[in-house]
């Protein structure tokens, strides 16, 4: 029985041999540091070598050893920095420079104008409206020009007088009534009149600066200090009882709705009050339809 027992060891032992390559009695193993070359020989030897008409396979190990290595990993890009911090590290863009106030010209639309301080010919021109002990001096005010609408339907270049401090507002202002159409008969110095109040306004004549009394009373008025704005005064008249100033306007003093009479409400009187103007046709003794002001007297 041993004997038939040792017999098949043999033969086992013998067929392992064949099978794996080695000795009889030594076991192949797979180190892993054997190289890819070496292993894929060994493999291919082992794969072609065949006993007994069987095919030998290689072990769980020597089949890891051959096998691909992994795809190299690639990492991610870094992460860029927070939106916030990028932000603030593009530069802001230049700001435009402030304007001075009350001085330059320029142009919206169809719409002109020019704000400049009062210069020696301009001085020259205006002894009839303003004097030595006026309660504004010349350096106070702001000498304007500004396209307006004629009732002629086509547009002109006014000129006119006022305090620095209301330059810009006044400028805002006629820019409106120029957008939606309001008309203008005239706008001129008061000078061109020689200061005088009643022809400047029986020449329908818009205007601003005249140092002279308040109409029908003592004081300055406040035409003295630029700060008011008389708009066609024919068809927005004073009126105080029986007196109409200028006595053309006597013809809208039932306020007609006609091309440039002023009514409560409307652009122009919305136009000044957004401006902070005053309006007299909300008097009621006198009634000043052609007078906006900033004190509202």
């Amino acid at each position: 029985m041993r004997r038939v027992v040792a017999a098949a060891l043999a033969v086992i032992l013998g067929l392992l041999a064949g099978c794996s390559g080695e000795p009889p009695g030594v076991v192949a193993t797979s180190s892993p540091e054997t190289s890819a070359t070496e292993t894929a020989a060994a493999g291919a030897t082992s794969s072609g070598a065949t006993s007994s008409g069987a095919a030998s396979t290689g072990t769980p190990s020597t089949v890891a050893s051959i096998s691909s290595p992994p795809p190299t990993q690639t990492s991610p890009p870094a992460p860029g920095p927070p939106r916030s911090s990028m932000d603030s590290s593009i530069a802001e863009p230049a700001r435009p420079a402030t304007p001075e106030p009350s001085t330059g010209s320029s142009r919206v639309g169809g719409f002109g104008s020019e704000v400049d301080t009062i210069g020696p010919d301009l001085a020259a021109r205006m002894t009839s409206s303003w004097r030595a002990g006026c309660p504004v001096p010349l350096a106070d005010l702001r000498y304007l020009t500004m396209t307006y609408r004629g009732f002629d339907g086509a547009d002109h270049t006014g000129e006119m007088v006022v305090a620095a401090s209301v330059a810009d507002d006044v400028v805002t202002v006629f820019r409106r009534l120029y957008e939606v159409g309001y008309p203008i008969g005239s706008m001129r110095l008061v000078d061109d009149f020689g200061g005088d109040d009643d022809a400047s306004m029986s020449a329908n004549n818009t205007s601003a600066f005249n140092c002279r009394p308040v109409t029908g009373g003592g004081g300055f008025s406040e035409h003295s200090y630029g700060t008011a704005v008389d708009v066609n005064p024919v068809q927005n008249p004073y009126v105080s009882g029986s007196t109409v100033l200028p006595q053309a306007g006597r013809a809208y003093l039932d306020r007609p709705d006609s091309p440039g009479v002023i009514h409560a409400g409307d652009e122009v009187v919305q136009a000044f009050a957004d401006l902070g103007f005053s309006w007299g046709g909300n008097w009621s003794r006198p009634t000043d339809y052609q007078h906006f002001s900033v004190s509202g007297r």
